[in-house]
This record gives structure tokens, sequence and C-alpha cells, in this order.
């Protein structure tokens, strides 16, 4: 198998967050082709990254993807031991997929203050505060997202508080962090476990290699 992947993707960070701590070694991670060109296309018809490639079949979608690893590779478990507790991670993942990084993601235009709309930028970074602090209301403090150890909530939360860190600063307003007590808490100590670290690793990566390229075109 080939996961299609881009160290600055928080989706794909997500994924590789999954492999890591489930210590997959018969995946390849490789640069999508053609992509973010409509090339990539031809793999994928969503065209998004991360894609999974089976050889005969591409899986898409992050959640999709994470699922199925799952089911594949069951040893350790990363979904819970309880249909209780494989809800609460799921909603964790949810919320910060949909709440945090969606919500991020779009309002990544408005970083650039010369062509910023700031009607836009407060409705998107509103939302992205109010779901910071709904994770308040989910995480255990035990140091993971839920049930005391790693799951595919973690995965999930970490690329999220990355983007939370590191991409709404630019668009000059407070930190979501701030009135949400449990969730800089677990941010600070899930930065400790190993899995993470790498994901972040690579992130920061990413990220210095997109500002690279953003110095270089303005130059």
């Amino acid at each position: 198998m080939k996961l299609y992947s881009g160290d600055l993707s928080p989706y794909s960070a997500k994924v590789r967050m999954q492999i890591y701590a489930k210590g997959i070694e018969d995946i390849e991670l490789a640069r999508p082709p053609g992509f973010p060109q409509a090339g990539f296309s031809k793999v994928s018809p969503i065209a998004r990254i991360p894609a999974l490639d089976l050889g005969d079949e591409v899986i898409a979608e992050s959640e999709v993807i994470s699922e199925y690893l799952e089911e594949l590779y069951p040893a350790p478990p990363l979904l819970g031991a309880s249909p209780r507790e494989r809800a609460r991670i799921r909603t964790v993942s949810r919320i910060a997929d949909i709440y945090v990084m969606n919500n991020i993601f779009m309002c990544i235009p408005q970083g650039r203050r010369s062509s910023r709309n700031d009607g836009v930028r407060d409705l998107l970074t509103g939302q992205t505060a109010r779901g910071v602090r709904t994770l308040d209301q989910y995480l255990d403090g035990t140091g993971f997202a839920v049930g005391g150890e790693l799951s595919l909530a973690d995965c999930t939360l970490v690329p999220a508080l990355f983007l939370v860190e590191n991409v709404t600063p630019t668009f000059d307003v407070p930190d979501p962090l701030k009135d949400a007590p449990k969730v800089a808490a677990y941010w600070s100590a899930i930065q400790q476990n190993p899995h993470a670290a790498r994901v972040l690793v690579e992130l920061h990566r990413g990220l210095e290699e997109r500002r690279e390229l953003m110095r270089k075109a303005e130059s």
C-alpha cells in the first residue's frame, strides 16, 4: 500500500500518526503525483490528500482511511474498548476535524492583511474558538484525549492544535486556547508523546517549506 501525503497536510498527519502508533511498516509514504494541480485527480477523483493506494483502488478521506487501517491492523487498538468509548473518540475526532481544522483552513486567505475581509475572518475564527471550547468539555485530563491512552482522537487533535498554535496567530485574533484550559494542558502534555512529536516535526518542516516558498514568491 502507498499513502499519498504531505508534511503540512493536517489530514495526512492524522493518518501518519496512526501508522506510527500502530508500528505499521508495509505502507509507503509518498508525495502525491501532480498535486496540487489537477493531475492528481487521475490518481484520486477527490484530488486531495491523504489518499491510500491499494494498487487496484484508492481510498480517499482521512477519516475513512483511519477506520480502514484500524480494521486492517487491529493491534494496538486506537478506537477504544467499548461502544461508548468508541463514540467518545469519534466525537472528539470529528469536533477537531470539522469545527477546528476545517474552519482554520477556510480562514487561511484571511491571514493576508492587505486583502482580509474582517467579517469572514471573525466568523471563521469564532467558529474555531467555539470548537476549541467544545473540546474542553470532552477531554478527560489524563494527558490523552480519551480513556487515558493514545487513540484516533489524539491523531486528529495533534494536527488540529498545531494549526491553532501556528496558523491562527496570522489572523490577528485572541488565542483560542486561553479559554480552554483542558485543551491547553492536553496540548502541552501530548507533545511529549513520541508519535505526536514525530508528526509535529513533519508539520513544522512543511510549514517552514511553505514560508520559504512564500518568501521567494514575494522577493
